[in-house]
Formats: C-alpha cells, sequence, structure tokens
C-alpha cells in the first residue's frame, strides 16, 4: 500500500479527529446528519483554506469526509442534502440488488459500444462486474438494470443509506440514467463508506476492485495520475445538470484514498464535464492534500 503523503501538520490534527474513534461505523451513527456542519479541527479549516483558495470555481462543488470516522471536514455544496441525479454512481448498489436477487452470480458481457447502449461510442468488449464497474460501463448495467425493479433496490437503499427509488421503477433509471432516481450528495458519500465497511463482502469486494481498477485505467484514472501511484478507490458518473444555468451533464467523482485503509473521501461534481473529465479536478485536489 503507498500511504497517503498528507503533510505533517493536517495529520497531526487528523489523527486528533479521529483519536476517540474505534470499530466500523454503522449507517445509523449518521442518521439526522444529513446536513451536518463540518468537523471543528484543524485539519478541516486547514483543507477549507487550501481548497477554497485554489478550488473555487463556480463550476465544482466538493464534499470532503474523514473515511474513518465518518466526519464532514469542508463542503462546498449548496445543500448536499437535497436529492439530484448522480448518474453512475449508484451502480455499486445496482450491483449489490442483482447480486441478491442472482445468487450472487454476475455474467459475462459483451459491450458493443454506443449499439449496445453504452455511453462509449468503441466497445468496452467482454466485461465481469470488476472490469465494467472500472470503465463504468452503461451496457453492462442496463443489462443487470433490465431485470431489476426499484422494489428490489428498496432494501439495499435502505441498508446504505440511499434516498429510495420508486418502487415501479425498472431498468435504465435503476443503474443511474436520467433523473428519476434523486438521491442526496451526502448520503451518497456516507453509502460509500458503508460500502468500504462491508469490504469482506463478497460482491462488495469485486465493487472495490473495479474502483481500485478504474484509478488506474478506467475512468477514475484522472485521480491516479495526479496521485502518481494508483492507490485509490474510485467511481466516476454523469448526471442531468441540476445548477441554475443548465449543462447537458455534469460529472461526478467519488474517490477513497489510500485504497487498502482510507482516510480520505472526496466527493466532487464538476459543471459540463463527463465524470472521467471530473477526475482530473479530483486528482488534483486530492493532490494538493497529501503534499
Amino acid at each position: 500500500m503507498v500511504p497517503l503523503r498528507i503533510s505533517a501538520g493536517l495529520v497531526i490534527a487528523l489523527l486528533a479527529l479521529t483519536s476517540g474513534f474505534s470499530g466500523r461505523s454503522e449507517p445509523t451513527a449518521f442518521a439526522g446528519q444529513d446536513s451536518p456542519a463540518p468537523a471543528k479541527s484543524l485539519f478541516s479549516q486547514s483543507a477549507v483554506l487550501l481548497l477554497e483558495r485554489e478550488f473555487s470555481s463556480g463550476d465544482i462543488s466538493y464534499l470532503l469526509f474523514d473515511a474513518r470516522s465518518g466526519a464532514l471536514l469542508s463542503s462546498r455544496w449548496d445543500d448536499p442534502a437535497k436529492p439530484i441525479p448522480l448518474g453512475s454512481l449508484v451502480k455499486p448498489f445496482t450491483a449489490l440488488a442483482y447480486g441478491e436477487t442472482h445468487g450472487n452470480q454476475f455474467p459475462s458481457h459483451i459491450c458493443r459500444g454506443e449499439a449496445s447502449g453504452c455511453w462509449q461510442l468503441h466497445p468496452h468488449g467482454k466485461l465481469n462486474l470488476v472490469s465494467a464497474i472500472a470503465v463504468s460501463c452503461n451496457s453492462y448495467f442496463r443489462a443487470l438494470a433490465e431485470s431489476l425493479t426499484g422494489e428490489q433496490l428498496i432494501p439495499i437503499a435502505e441498508r446504505f443509506g440511499l434516498d429510495l427509488p420508486e418502487p415501479t421503477l425498472s431498468g435504465p433509471p435503476l443503474m443511474g440514467l436520467g433523473d428519476r432516481w434523486p438521491i442526496a450528495p451526502v448520503k451518497m458519500a456516507r453509502a460509500y463508506l458503508e460500502l468500504y465497511h462491508r469490504r469482506d463482502q463478497p460482491v462488495v469486494r469485486e465493487i472495490l476492485a473495479g474502483m481500485a481498477q478504474s484509478a488506474r485505467s478506467g475512468t477514475g484514472k484522472g485521480v491516479g495520475k495526479a496521485l502518481n501511484h494508483p492507490d485509490a478507490l474510485v467511481k466516476t458518473g454523469t448526471a442531468p445538470c441540476t445548477h441554475p444555468h443548465p449543462a447537458p451533464g455534469d460529472g461526478f467523482v467519488l474517490a477513497m484514498v489510500p485504497a487498502n485503509q482510507p482516510e480520505l473521501l472526496l466527493l466532487v461534481r464538476v459543471h459540463s464535464v463527463p465524470g472521467a473529465t471530473a477526475s482530473i479536478a479530483a486528482g488534483r485536489m486530492l493532490h494538493r492534500l497529501e503534499e
């Protein structure tokens, strides 16, 4: 494992923040905390100053969490408790619902690119769950979602603290296409923390392996390249824009670093770019925090 190289002063502050934390945190620990105030610590104060100074563009929104305690360290996001479309960030939870209804057996699938409903023009080729997460293949997840309903997703959403889909929802909206399953960004961030806490579960292991591969060579490689090492877990997404001056879409990135024992979780939205492009901005932010 490559350690996260946060500056010495920030490390001391982060350790002070989390010194009382032990064991795994459950989703219930976050009940009633949809819009928490950022944690008051030297780390959060330093992070706020750094991120606000260097990433002040109105096109960038972000939430920065201590991945160990779940504390919100820094926020620049208007109403992060308001549900919005989050695109392919929902795909891991689609996979969990599919696994529960299919004996945790996942298909091999051949993506033929745009011809089979993928976001990418050219084919991804033969994929399993790990590689489909890494490249965020719409064709693969369309195949999973076509056999699911919102009612089957509800137990997963409840388990991970997500906003619930409509029970009658079916097909592509259940893997993040369109705007029919909105989720609060702060809830999505914490759902990924819970996902990591369940890392020993079989399907979760495959999802996290896909996120690690994403940082190395998939849609999240902008993070891995910026950090000068691939030791990150990344999921990207693209969703309909909800800004006052809408663009065709916004890019989302969920990154946890380092991969084997996350210290930080960063959720980023970049206006008017796809998720893969947004990963470059997320990578720059994490690179500055680790210097």
